[in-house]
């Protein structure tokens, strides 16, 4: 029996129809593949399809504004029912989308800004959420299950053949357009200026259909720059003991810093307090990391060695043009960033991540997606992870794996260091231990199939607050593992249920360390060991070469 003839090139045909559409529409308009700006939703209009999976860029530091605004202006009778794929939620247009009928299902990594608004866009059911994923969870389903039919892209420049140059914020930009451009799909760009001559070529023009100059550079964020003048004596005191009690005692060199205050704190007294205990070459070396301003004391004290960068940070251009032995930097002198390698760079070749979270519960899990803020996860869980297919060793690794197996018949392995460092109160003196996490009820709000966690119990190796470091590694028991969560849990309701003869036992076993207990001398806890005690010191410490975003300047 004969059956019918399958088509096999339906996505090339629909795609074709899509750019036949537009160029009717535009006409004489259309300049090889530059398009006016003013004919930017006519365009839209022409490509995007209801139902269509479109990822916008949405990244954390650059975004596509001025087509992410475009895309509101579509007429939701026309074009409805997308299923927006962004690696971050940073604008308000990202979800005024969802407010207007122009989509209606969203697959995100990170919310940030919009934390507050997706929550209450969640709990009224105007988006339905797929998952929050980690980075390179969202990356690799872009090349699976999540395709997308149209991407929107923002880059530095192009030139008049539709070629891309993305300079220091390349971010997202490869994995999104291989991902769109080799499964018949359609690429817009938005660039900042058309020129004859690209510095460098990062986005050859055969993978873009369409480029506009938009009418304003589009908008980065300086999502990592934190003003040291914020940094408080207690965040010092956290920095002095992730330090001598988790750096110098597993000999870390290869580092993911998280977003915050608590770890500009580490990077801004590696050159004092780190350096009084002679560790410089021996820890910090090589790092997973934004070009973070407070690591310029570090980088000039000789402590970092190379810096592979996930995105770029505003106003450090003229510093990474100048320091191409530490930076990934192209011939032109632009660093070009990378999130999804450096995610797996962060992943796989990291011995150390150390960054904050809003939750932590009695197991050791925790998350950023709470109630009133879903805050996504953004690539914490990558960072926060033990990586089991990883196969080198290194000092760190081998010996949290040797703390972790104690006692236990098992194949020898190492295992990643995972630190949640985070102030026993937030904010608004919200507790960070819980019993339970928040998480449990937004699952149910969302009709999510899990918990949102972001880090999982069993991967966090420390936990570290200003009462002290709470080594899960040497816990025997989970209850041996709840009683030293509780005794780094300070006066919150979590903390003052602990058992304080089981807490002293494990203080003496060592799982518990005080800053006492690590030769800390609190009074030393002060500002002065800051290398740079405000942005302007920034400013003098890379030579007058970093630049400060306005809102950073007080001078």
């Amino acid at each position: 029996m004969q059956g019918s003839k399958r088509e096999w090139d339906h996505r090339q045909k629909n795609r074709d129809a899509r750019l036949a559409r537009a160029a009717g529409k535009l006409g004489a308009a259309l300049s090889g593949k530059l398009v006016p700006a003013e004919r930017m939703v006519e365009l839209l209009h022409s490509v995007i399809e209801s139902g269509d999976r479109v990822c916008l860029e949405g990244n954390n530091q650059k975004q596509a504004d001025f087509l992410a605004a475009a895309l509101c202006q579509l007429d939701p009778a026309q074009v409805h029912d997308l299923h927006m794929l962004q690696s971050v939620l940073a604008l308000p247009e990202h979800l005024d989308l969802f407010e207007k009928g122009i989509a209606s299902k969203l697959d995100f990594s990170f919310s940030g800004p919009q934390g507050a608004q997706l929550a209450r866009l969640v709990a009224a059911g105007k988006i339905n959420i797929g998952a929050i994923h980690t980075y390179l969870e969202l990356f690799g389903r872009y090349f699976i299950d999540l395709t997308p039919r149209v991407a929107l892209i923002a880059a530095q420049a192009a030139d008049r053949h539709g070629n891309l140059y993305t300079g220091p914020n390349t971010e997202d930009t490869p994995a999104i357009v291989e991902a769109t451009a080799f499964k018949n799909g359609i690429v817009i760009a938005q660039v900042n200026e058309i020129v004859d001559v690209l510095p460098r070529v990062d986005v050859p023009a055969d993978w873009v259909d369409f480029v506009v100059q938009a009418p304003t550079p589009h908008y980065i964020e300086p999502l990592f720059t934190r003003d040291p003048a914020l940094i408080s004596e207690v965040q010092v005191l956290m920095a002095m003991m992730a330090i001598k009690g988790i750096y110098a005692e597993y000999g870390v060199e290869r580092i993911n810093h998280g977003i915050g205050f608590d770890t500009a704190a580490i990077e801004l007294i590696l050159p004092t307090y780190a350096e009084s205990l002679g560790l410089r070459g021996k820890i910090g070396r090589n790092w997973a990391l934004n070009p973070h301003p407070a690591l310029i004391p570090a980088i000039e004290a000789g402590f970092v060695e190379s810096v592979h960068s996930f995105g770029s940070e505003l106003g450090m251009e003229r510093y990474i043009e100048s320091r191409p032995d530490v930076f990934f930097v192209g011939r032109d002198g632009s660093m070009r960033s990378n999130r999804a390698m450096c995610q797996v760079a962060g992943h796989y070749a990291c011995d150390m991540f150390i960054g904050s979270t809003l939750q932590i519960d009695l197991q050791g899990n925790s998350s950023t997606a709470t109630l009133g803020r879903i805050a996504g996860f953004g690539g914490a869980p990558n960072m926060g992870s033990d990586a089991r297919g990883r196969r080198h060793s290194s000092p760190a690794w081998l010996k949290a794996g040797q703390q972790a197996q104690q006692g236990k018949k098992k194949m020898p392995r190492g295992q990643k260091l995972v630190v949640q460092m985070v102030e026993t109160f937030r904010e608004h003196m919200q507790p960070a231990f819980v019993e339970e996490l928040d998480a449990w009820q937004l699952a149910e709000q969302a009709k999510l199939d899990i918990p949102p966690v972001m880090i999982y119990g069993d991967d966090v190796t420390h936990i570290l607050t200003e009462e002290g470091i709470a080594n899960l590694l040497l816990c025997r028991s989970e209850e041996e593992r709840e009683q030293a969560i509780r005794g780094v849990a300070g006066y919150t309701a979590v903390g003052m249920a602990r058992d304080r003869k089981m807490v002293e036992n494990l203080r003496d076993r060592g799982v518990i360390l005080r800053a006492e207990d690590m030769g800390i001398d609190k009074r030393m806890a002060t500002r002065d060991l800051l290398a740079a005690k405000n942005m302007k010191d920034l400013v003098r410490a890379s030579g007058g070469l970093y630049a400060p975003p306005k809102r950073f300047r007080n001078w």
